[in-house]
């Protein structure tokens, strides 16, 4: 997956209000970008920071920047717009090129279903397999990318409802997509959330297939790699 425009150097001053950060061009110009990530971000939201700013020109769009990438300055990058992960996997899953999800004619993205929820992707094909998708960024530990860096009762209810799928016969996945390039092991971050952690091993026992994948990351774009280890 490509960025529509050319991505460019800041420096980042602050995020606040979850969704909106103050960052610094580098000719100096101050302005505010939006951040696409509701989780708290931790280790990548701090002052000073390099990231690196997508900008747009469309009218309708009141800020004129997007967030898009945290520049470690060592070589590695982090993807922080949790739309992207989707964007990125739906293109490999129609390109078959996904470990373990290639034998499928049909890829519907946001289908409704369990207890008014949206799947992220329906594959049609012998059966029917639910994938939902979370975007990994947090790294306490070199190496080590671990799930969730926030408690989210979201997506506890969705290890749930894709363990109501398996019990009505249908295939079901979480695919975990780590959006860092330092990173080749996932774990769950059970600290932080025990209940996460708690549905995690319920929905697993029951069937439900994990998948952790990661990506290769540049200013350009970011595409789908290989599997990582999951010690989860």
């Amino acid at each position: 997956m490509q960025f529509p425009s050319p991505l460019v150097p800041a420096r980042l001053i602050r995020r606040y209000k979850r969704f909106l950060a103050d960052c610094r061009l580098e000719d100096g110009r101050e302005v505010v970008a939006h951040c696409a990530n509701p989780g708290s971000m931790m280790g990548l939201a701090e002052p000073g920071m390099k990231i690196w700013l997508e900008p747009n020109d469309d009218p309708k769009k009141k800020l004129k920047f997007g967030w898009r990438l945290v520049d470690h300055e060592n070589g590695h990058l982090t993807g922080v717009d949790t739309s992207v992960p989707n964007r990125a996997l739906r293109a490999a899953l129609e390109a078959r090129s996904v470990p373990g999800l290639a034998n499928y004619h049909s890829v519907r993205p946001e289908v409704k279903y369990g207890d008014n929820s949206r799947i992220d992707f329906l594959l049609e094909g012998d059966a029917l397999t639910y994938v939902e998708v979370k975007s990994v960024t947090l790294c306490r530990q070199s190496g080590l990318a671990e799930f969730p860096d926030s408690v989210t009762a979201r997506g506890t209810k969705h290890l749930g409802e894709l363990e109501h799928m398996v019990a009505q016969g249908h295939r079901a996945v979480m695919l975990y997509l780590v959006q860092r390039t330092d990173c080749d092991q996932f774990d769950l971050a059970r600290d932080i959330d025990p209940a996460y952690g708690a549905a995690f091993d319920d929905a697993r026992a029951a069937g439900v297939k994990i998948i952790v994948l990661g990506t290769r990351i540049n200013p350009e774009g970011i595409e789908i790699a290989g599997p990582l280890v999951s010690l989860a």
